[in-house]
């Protein structure tokens, strides 16, 4: 279970970001988070998977801290995944920043081993996200955290996308907190939905 309990957060003195939050997401379940932007959404998902910590409350995975150091069993998925990566490393290497991908999964994932010469700027955004969900589904990743993965894309993109990644997820038994402004989106892809702000 990855949990958030009171969490506060703010970027500057007196300004919170994000103010006594809670919400859980069991393995396997799907939990879509909406609000109007500047709510927090995005700072509630950076905290969930560790990429900032907590000036209030705090996370929990299985009743336990997250982890400060090495892999972090709970992935983030940006919305511009380009700006998660190194634009002076090939994908190759981008890939390999977190272990050596799985051949099938990159496989299923549509990944082209051509792509693998190229830089991350030389890609479409749809390539990207595929690039970035096979860096973060290694084999100890319990958890996912998608803000807005599928929110550049179009219909069709966006619908390939999310099949993939729903299937893997019920497959591996792995929750997802789906982060979005798109209600219909939400409706089709979670078994529950939390509104931030509401």
């Amino acid at each position: 279970m990855l949990e958030a309990l009171a969490l506060g957060h703010a970027y500057a003195p007196g300004v919170p970001a994000l103010r006594e939050v809670s919400i859980r997401v069991a393995p396997g379940e799907v939990v879509g988070l909406s609000g109007p932007s500047g709510i927090g959404k995005t700072t509630l998902g950076r905290l969930l998977a560790g990429r900032l910590r907590p000036q209030a409350g705090s996370v929990r995975l299985d009743g336990q801290p997250l982890p400060e150091r090495g892999f972090r069993p709970v992935q983030y998925l940006a919305q511009h995944p380009v700006l998660d990566m190194n634009p002076r490393w090939r994908v190759a290497r981008v890939l390999a920043e977190a272990g050596r991908p799985d051949p099938a999964l990159a496989a299923r994932l549509g990944i082209d081993p051509a792509w693998e010469g190229r830089y991350p700027h030389e890609l479409s955004g749809g390539q990207l996200q595929r690039v970035s969900l096979v860096r973060a589904l290694g084999p100890r990743t319990r958890f996912l955290v998608a803000d807005e993965i599928s929110a550049p894309l179009d219909a069709i993109a966006q619908a390939d996308l999310w099949r993939l990644l729903l299937a893997l997820c019920a497959e591996r038994g792995l929750g997802i907190l789906a982060i979005s402004h798109d209600a219909a989106l939400l409706a089709r892809i979670a078994s529950r939905r939390v509104t931030l702000g509401g």
